[in-house]
């Protein structure tokens, strides 16, 4: 939410923030699944999250941004022996994509987990298990089922469709085997008295309205192994024959980010994490699983979750058997990282499903970008080329009405999770400022108090933009220098040239 005393700001004088006073906030994303290169899909929850990290920086918050990769399962296994190499060899290439987003995308985290980082996350994955143990929810029984090994879990007769999983569309594999479980079954009344009563939240509302469908049904336990015979690669499972399955592994990877079970300072210092950023397709392990986890471990529940719809292609899902699988590199390589964070955060819904068409990429930039924020940024560096602006001046009310209107908006929309709604609101702003422009037409006499005001809408509407479009903002705050007290303005070249869609 925004602070006290934030019209201020909409004078040129900068607030000074007292470091004493900061709040910490820690935001994960889900990791991805290391058995193939980065999609759009993973480009679309990194920046969404990003955007957030980066808001919360500008209000002057500590922040602890992580993402990573799970990296482990029979999956990963098996795809890595089809390729003629090791699990190792393989996820090691995998990461390393997943890594090369933050320049492509200009992403800002903090932390890069890996769950096959011995040093790192294992301590923490074998601290969960142990405190799950002591707790008496981890016992051993024979199971037989269903096994989906795209999936990595056991489907029973009802999941299926025509005999076949219907997300892969395989049959799943017979599996008998003794593994240890968890008792999720004993938690389903408290998951639900947590999130009745707000102290684990979930947005979008209809996401939460699922949760508690599933809970009132009741939970069953849930596998919390496989035999290492089977499933060799992976975290093994200490004096015993088994290796620790996904739900431990892959879910500790949130508390294993920040120390715990090797740095009980720094986990205490950032746990609990304010917000888990997830797609809708896997919202119910960590609405349901993971809660459990963290009750049996004793550990404080997230504050938040965070969920996000699919990206459809050209109306079409996204599929490799489809050959339409986009890749974020390319598109940033061949629109630039403007043009890719913009579309991800403006034509894609926060809490929804949204579509992907280079087509409408184009328009976007062309539209928003080119012909809105760089000719919005060339026309008052144009008009105002040269001149400087006291920290002493004050702007008209109705100026400073506007900014403060924005700036309450967009605190109210990421507070609420939708940033499609947050950058619309900064839209606005620059609107209203190109509708000053063209009013008080400053191009016939140079009226200097009316510059002065445009180049405090372009700062404050520069400021605005810098967790969403951080790179356009650099752009732009090169014609708006500010030193002492003092902005001196020069004319920018056109920041976003237009693309000519052929």
């Amino acid at each position: 939410m925004p602070k006290k005393g934030i019209a201020k700001k909409a004078s040129i004088k900068s607030s000074k923030k007292n470091p004493a006073k900061k709040r910490k906030f820690y935001i994960t994303t889900s990791i991805a699944y290391a058995n193939g290169a980065p999609h759009i899909g993973h480009a679309l929850e990194a920046v969404q999250a990003d955007a957030i990290a980066r808001y919360r920086r500008s209000l002057g918050d500590e922040v602890f941004f992580s993402t990573g990769i799970d990296e482990h399962g029979d999956k990963v296994n098996r795809v890595a022996q089809a390729s003629g190499i090791t699990a190792k060899i393989f996820v090691d290439d995998i990461s390393s994509k997943f890594k090369d987003l933050k320049k492509a995308l200009s992403l800002s985290w903090d932390g890069f987990i890996r769950t096959s980082d011995k040093k790192k996350h294992w301590p923490g994955a074998y601290k969960i298990f142990k405190k799950l143990e002591d707790a008496g929810d981890i016992y051993k029984k024979e199971y037989k089922g269903l096994y989906c090994v795209g999936c990595e879990k056991f489907l029973t007769e009802k999941d299926l469709e025509d005999g076949k999983c219907p997300l892969h569309k395989k049959e799943p594999e017979e599996v008998a085997e003794e593994n240890y479980f968890f008792r999720l079954s004993r938690y389903a009344g408290k998951i639900n008295e947590a999130i009745s009563k707000g102290k684990l939240k979930i947005l979008p509302e209809i996401r939460k309205n699922e949760v508690m469908s599933f809970l009132s049904e009741g939970l069953e336990d849930i596998s919390f192994s496989r035999a290492a015979k089977s499933v060799p690669w992976g975290i093994p499972i200490k004096g015993t024959d088994q290796t620790m399955y996904v739900w431990c592994d892959a879910l500790s990877n949130y508390v294993s980010a920040v120390g715990y079970g090797r740095d009980e300072t720094m986990f205490s210092h950032w746990w609990p994490a304010d917000v888990h950023l997830i797609g809708k397709d896997i919202y119910r392990f960590h609405a349901l699983f993971w809660p459990a986890m963290l009750m049996s471990a004793k550990l404080p529940l997230p504050k938040n979750l965070y969920i996000h719809g699919f990206v459809s292609i050209d109306g079409q899902k996204m599929s490799k058997s489809l050959g339409n699988v986009i890749d974020p590199f390319e598109i940033a390589k061949k629109y630039g990282t403007d043009a890719i964070r913009h579309y991800f955060l403006r034509e894609i819904p926060s809490d929804g499903d949204g579509d992907y068409s280079e087509k409408k990429l184009v328009q976007r930039y062309n539209d928003d970008l080119a012909k809105g924020i760089g000719n919005f940024a060339s026309r008052i560096t144009n008009l105002s080329n040269g001149i400087s602006v006291s920290s002493r001046f004050e702007p008209s009310p109705k100026i400073k009405k506007e900014i403060v209107r924005a700036e309450k908006r967009i605190a109210k929309h990421m507070a609420e999770f939708r940033i499609h709604d947050a950058m619309n609101a900064l839209m606005d702003l620059m609107k209203f400022g190109d509708g000053y422009i063209n009013e008080k037409q400053p191009w016939k006499n140079r009226d200097q108090k009316v510059l002065k005001e445009l180049v405090v809408i372009l700062r404050e509407f520069n400021r605005m933009l810098s967790p969403f479009l951080p790179d356009a903002a650099k752009k732009i705050a090169k014609g708006i220098t500010e030193d002492k007290g003092t902005i001196k303005v020069k004319k920018l070249k056109p920041i976003f040239p237009r693309i000519e869609n052929k």
